[in-house]
């Protein structure tokens, strides 16, 4: 029974079955039970989280050689670049015909300043082919046949490039890209032509370097331009010496539309598609000059052999 003092506060101590009365106070044994149950439950949690960490590390350091840690390991200098290799151009280009009526052209003008070439300034997109042919030879009674090398050829190159534009600028480029595609596939024709009859001109197509397109002599056999209706379209003006009008904005200067009475005013796509064929062309002479040998080498690719 639990006696009561003055006060009222109940007496400490156990009753006849030895219980302690006070239950607001847990037995000292109990309380350390459970302490210590919980520093063995940490323990064995830490020691998992240990092995789970070793774990995932040995499986990230199983390919590298033994024995290296971070103070090891051998450091070095990263660099993203060997020596002149930002001044080298390595986009996709078709070359300027080398012939007066380009040079003259003021819608070709953009072009001079990419290096009289046209110039995709997106990377596109090119299927590059080659056949080698046989003829199969099927002798009778026989199961397998014979197959006779005939000659190897290099199919035709399909580019697909984009083309944005975002000011009058790019769209007189795009405007020549154009035009250049027009020209390179007629032949000359026509009174007051300079060389009548000559067929379209042979032009170099260069990308990638100096061991995928090197000077490559290809003749352009079809090109195609998308036109969508759903983009914006580019305004721009070109003058008769092909460069971009200058507008003069200051308060006495002439008005606008008397500036630009003599220029002729063209609409280029914001966005558009060039899917453009070119097949490689060799003359005979250059024909005779291939090396297989020097072409196996890699020689021969800077000669503009593919």
């Amino acid at each position: 029974m639990t006696e009561i003092f003055s006060g009222g506060l109940p007496k400490q101590g156990t009753n006849s079955s030895g219980q302690n009365v006070n239950s607001a106070n847990k037995p000292s044994f109990f309380s350390s039970a459970i302490e210590k149950g919980k520093d063995i439950a940490q323990d064995i949690f830490s020691g998992a989280e240990d092995i789970a960490d070793n774990f995932v590390s040995g499986m990230r350091g199983k390919n590298l050689p033994k024995g290296l840690d971070e103070t090891t390991a051998p450091g070095g200098t990263a660099f993203w670049g060997y020596g002149d290799l930002e001044g080298k151009d390595w986009r996709v280009s078709l070359s300027l015909p080398r012939n007066a009526s380009f040079e003259n052209s003021k819608l070709l003008k953009p072009l001079t300043h990419t290096g009289n070439r046209m110039v995709f300034p997106y990377t596109p997109t090119i299927i590059l082919s080659h056949t080698a042919n046989y003829n199969q030879i099927q002798p009778i009674h026989n199961n397998y046949p014979f197959f006779a090398y005939q000659n190897s050829q290099v199919d035709q190159l399909v580019i697909t490039g984009q083309f944005y534009n975002q000011n009058s600028i790019e769209a007189q480029y795009w405007i020549a890209c154009l035009h250049y595609l027009r020209s390179t596939t007629k032949m000359q024709y026509g009174i007051g032509s300079n060389n009548p009859g000559a067929p379209p001109p042979i032009v170099k197509l260069n990308g990638y370097g100096d061991y995928v397109f090197k000077d490559t002599p290809v003749i352009i056999t079809k090109f195609t331009v998308d036109m969508p209706n759903e983009v914006d379209y580019i305004a721009t003006g070109i003058t008769s010496s092909g460069a971009q009008p200058e507008i003069d904005y200051s308060d006495h200067a002439p008005s606008r539309a008397e500036q630009t009475k003599s220029t002729d005013i063209t609409w280029a796509p914001a966005e558009s598609q060039f899917t453009v064929t070119c097949q490689p062309i060799y003359s005979r002479d250059k024909v005779e000059k291939f090396n297989y040998t020097s072409f196996v080498n890699g020689e021969g690719i800077k000669g503009g052999y593919v």
